[in-house]
């Protein structure tokens, strides 16, 4: 069992909902890694990060991914920074991923860069653009095709996935 697609890119650009469009247009399952963590744990992302740190909630995404990579053929969404682990960048060769791309200024309008969000609770402009810097070429370097998001619905943007795969909608 395989992801027909998995879905790459960071905080806010869309996975969440161009997964959902894809799957129904697929005929397909949707699932989330992120969501799937916090039914595990039975709290958020956020205090997952506020009471164990960074690289325990890190620990516990590598495993929630090899789990979906593993045990779901439908749309995968991974939590924007699951391509930070070398790991989880091997498990991805050889699926279909789509990076879906944004500025920040796009970032700014979609998600306000608010305190939700626990990597950018201090001057979230630079923190996003930072961790841009860091992420791009990881999201590069496991993308099937790349689909930028800014200024497109998500009608739009399932549409420029779909086409980038050449997949037909069932």
């Amino acid at each position: 069992m395989s992801p027909l697609i998995v879905l790459v890119g960071p905080m806010g650009v869309g996975k969440s909902t161009v997964g959902q469009l894809l799957a129904e247009r697929l005929g397909t399952g949707y699932r989330d890694t992120d969501d799937d963590i916090v039914a595990a744990q039975g709290r958020t992302i956020a205090e997952i990060f506020v009471e164990e740190g960074e690289s325990a909630f890190r620990a516990i995404e590598k495993q929630a991914v090899r789990a979906a990579l593993d045990g779901h053929d439908g749309v995968l969404a991974l939590g924007g920074g699951a391509i930070l682990d070398p790991d989880t960048r091997a498990l991805l060769a050889g699926h279909r991923v789509v990076y879906l791309a944004m500025d920040v200024e796009e970032a700014v309008k979609r998600t306000g860069l608010n305190a939700a969000r626990p990597l950018l609770a201090i001057n979230p402009r630079k923190q996003w653009r930072e961790l841009m810097e860091a992420r791009r070429h990881l999201y590069e370097e496991v993308a099937t095709a790349v689909v930028a998001t800014d200024g497109r619905t998500p009608e739009e943007v399932t549409r420029a996935a779909l086409d980038a795969l050449e997949l037909k909608e069932a």
